[in-house]
Formats: structure tokens, C-alpha cells, sequence
């Protein structure tokens, strides 16, 4: 398979990516904002490898789609399919450190044991209230509204709830024609909801002080770190695209912020 993308904003390529309506959910979203592609090196807006037994090998492909706009630094979208094993979309939007938004993350995966979908809206100051209140006062109807409809995603490790919101929507759903059912008639509208939530805020955000500014930005910085460090991904892209890669597109495409 061939990629014809020149800039991060070129469509994702990826034929029958089963997450494919949430990206373009995000980017219709994004089109009244002017955006403008992120600087991502070619290598790492395509990749592309096999594995599997050497008899009967298969193909993995990992794409990435990233912009910006005048409120936000970084919105980028990590889209891997391998096969029917595994299909992934990483979504992380980062807003400029010069207005009191959260970040919108979602984490889209399909294992061979199930789905995991993990959606939130989260704070980089979890502490602060004039951060976050705002935000959860919008965000958990939301969360009411749909988190009892889905199987729990299990317990969250204590290390790290700092960095989700009290309206985190965590699911483990099954595969086959159940999960498909869920993603369908719960995960999509909820995520339309979390979605049209975060652009709402951003909208409404105005300029805050540089000193205030200063503290979201070294809260912006310890989120990134945590995310690079911790990246439950980590070992599948490696066995994939190896080590060097991998680290690199981590540390320097996901989670840039340093």
C-alpha cells in the first residue's frame, strides 16, 4: 500500500479503519476554525511493516492526521490497523496554553479480547477549580447520560486519576455483533457530545494572564510527560516498527510538549 499524504491534514488512507467515522466526526469539527497542518516528517505521517509468522505475514499500517488553529497547538490523530487483530485511533487535542481549556483525548482500541474506549475531556490542573468546574458542570450529564449504558471499563489506576475528569467514560466492550451495536448507538453520539462539549468551551475561551498561562503550561507539560512515559502502546509499536521508531514518534509526535 502506497500513501499519497504530503501534510498532516491529507485524509487518512487506511482502507476499512473501524474508527474511522470518530476522525471525521473531529475533522468536520475543526473546519470552521481555519485550520492548518501540523509539521509532521513523512515518515511518521505513513508507516507501514508486516507481522506475523514469516509464512503467512501480514500488514500494519499506522497513519497520522495532526493540525492546528489560533486556539489550539496540537490536535492529532494516531490511526493502526493490523489486520482484523488489532485497529487503533489515538486522539489527543492540546489547547494553547494562552486559554483555560482541557485537553480532549480519546482512545479508541480493538484487541483480540475486545474493544477499550476511553473518553474524556481532561484537565491539566486537576486541583484547580477555576480550571476544571466550568468544565465538569457541562461535561458529567453528558457522562450520566451514557456511562451507565456501557460495560465498566474496571477499575482506574490510583496514579493515574489525576489526569482524567470525574466524567471519564471507560468501557471494555466485546467484539462482534454486541460491541458493534454499542459502538453504534452509544459510543458514537457520546462522543458527538464530548466532542461538540470541548469546541463549545473553546469558542467561549478568551486570552488569560501570562502568569496564569505560565501555570497551565507546566500543567500541560506534566500531562505530556505522564502520557509519553506511561503509553500503554508502547510495546505493540515496537514489536511493530521497532524501538527507535517508536520512541521517537512518542516522545516527538504524540506527546511533543516539553
Amino acid at each position: 500500500m502506497q500513501s499519497n499524504r504530503n501534510n498532516s491534514l491529507d485524509p487518512i488512507s487506511i482502507s476499512n479503519w473501524r474508527w474511522a467515522y470518530f476522525l471525521d466526526e473531529t475533522i468536520k469539527a475543526f473546519s470552521i476554525f481555519k485550520p492548518r497542518p501540523y509539521p509532521i516528517k513523512n515518515d511518521f505521517l505513513f508507516r507501514e511493516s508486516l507481522f506475523g509468522s514469516s509464512s503467512n505475514p501480514k500488514k500494519v499500517f499506522l497513519e497520522t492526521w495532526s493540525l492546528k488553529t489560533e486556539k489550539i497547538r496540537q490536535a492529532r490523530c494516531a490511526c493502526l490497523q493490523a489486520g482484523e487483530i488489532t485497529s487503533v485511533m489515538n486522539l489527543v487535542i492540546t489547547p494553547l496554553n494562552h486559554y483555560d481549556l482541557p485537553f480532549f483525548g480519546a482512545d479508541f482500541v480493538t484487541l483480540p479480547n475486545g474493544h477499550l474506549i476511553a473518553l474524556d475531556l481532561q484537565p491539566a490542573l486537576k486541583d484547580d477549580t477555576k480550571h476544571t468546574q466550568h468544565v465538569w458542570d457541562k461535561l458529567k450529564p453528558i457522562h450520566a447520560k451514557w456511562q451507565f449504558k456501557l460495560p465498566s471499563g474496571g477499575e482506574i489506576p490510583s496514579e493515574s486519576r489525576q489526569y482524567f475528569s470525574p466524567a471519564f467514560l471507560w468501557s471494555r466492550i466485546p467484539l462482534g455483533e454486541e460491541g458493534d451495536k454499542l459502538i453504534s448507538q452509544i459510543i458514537k453520539p457520546a462522543f458527538d457530545e464530548y466532542l461538540n462539549c470541548f469546541f463549545d468551551l473553546v469558542i467561549d475561551a478568551k486570552m488569560i494572564s501570562k502568569e496564569r498561562s505560565f501555570e497551565l503550561f507546566n500543567g500541560q507539560k506534566k500531562y505530556m510527560r505522564y502520557r509519553a512515559e506511561k503509553d500503554p502502546a508502547r510495546g505493540m509499536l515496537r514489536g511493530f516498527f521497532g524501538e527507535k521508531w517508536t520512541e521517537s514518534y512518542i516522545n516527538n509526535i504524540l506527546f511533543d510538549l516539553k
